[in-house]
């Protein structure tokens, strides 16, 4: 069990450092195929959501494939949980914030984008299941979305330049209340660990980007 989670936290790691090598180049192409990539996940998380509908119908249902929290079999969830959802709404719910934020982060490039994605749905959702609570199945892209914010308001205090400051502004102007609220305790089916441990994936990997870069310069 330890050593799946091993694995998957240096992926997230092999994620980071894949982004950093790549990410300065062919900076107009990067952009463009960063939003490129942004609707094809988009696209996908549909797929899996329109899919999951009509297995309905036949008894199988893919939310069982989602994180829960310090269970073996629960481990599967931790890439998966991103592109499960509870229903249309749900995903919809996601699919606004992850245009949104998502496409901030993509003028940053594909690199960027995929790196970050990556790191925060495997870091993130490692950390959800050490901390969420028991006997409790977390689905959704909502760690995700947490986890651009928190990279983007993060990136802002640590790199210090204009575009980047006025990204995080622009981030926070818009979703900083909800952010606020989403990750306080609460009870019912709202994953607050899951949006908790995706925003602090997020800041961590611009802390990260951010040391690797200035300790390069």
């Amino acid at each position: 069990m330890l050593l799946v989670l091993a694995l998957i936290l240096l992926g997230a790691l092999a994620a980071l450092l894949w982004s950093l090598a790549v990410s300065k180049e062919g900076a107009s192409w990067q952009v463009v195929l960063g939003f490129v990539w942004l609707m094809v996940f988009v696209t996908l998380l549909w797929a899996v959501v329109f899919s999951n509908v009509v297995m309905s119908f036949f008894d199988f249902d893919v939310r069982r494939f989602g994180i829960r929290p310090r269970v073996v079999d629960g481990l599967w969830g931790i890439p998966l949980h991103v592109f499960l959802h509870g229903g249309i709404g749900h995903a919809f719910g996601n699919t606004i914030g992850l245009t949104v934020l998502g496409g901030l982060v993509a003028f940053r490039g594909k690199a960027a984008l995929i790196g970050l994605s990556v790191f925060v749905t495997l870091a993130g959702g490692s950390l959800l299941w050490l901390i969420g609570r028991p006997n409790t199945n977390h689905i959704g892209a909502s760690g995700l979305v947490f986890g651009f914010f928190g990279y983007l308001v993060a990136r802002g205090f640590f790199q210090r330049d204009i575009l980047s400051i006025l990204t995080a502004l622009v981030a926070i102007s818009v979703y900083g209340l909800s952010m606020l609220f989403g990750i306080l305790p609460t009870g019912g089916f709202i994953s607050w660990e899951g949006h908790l441990s995706g925003l602090l994936a997020g800041i961590l990997y611009a802390y990260l980007e951010g040391g690797r870069r200035d300790g390069g310069e």
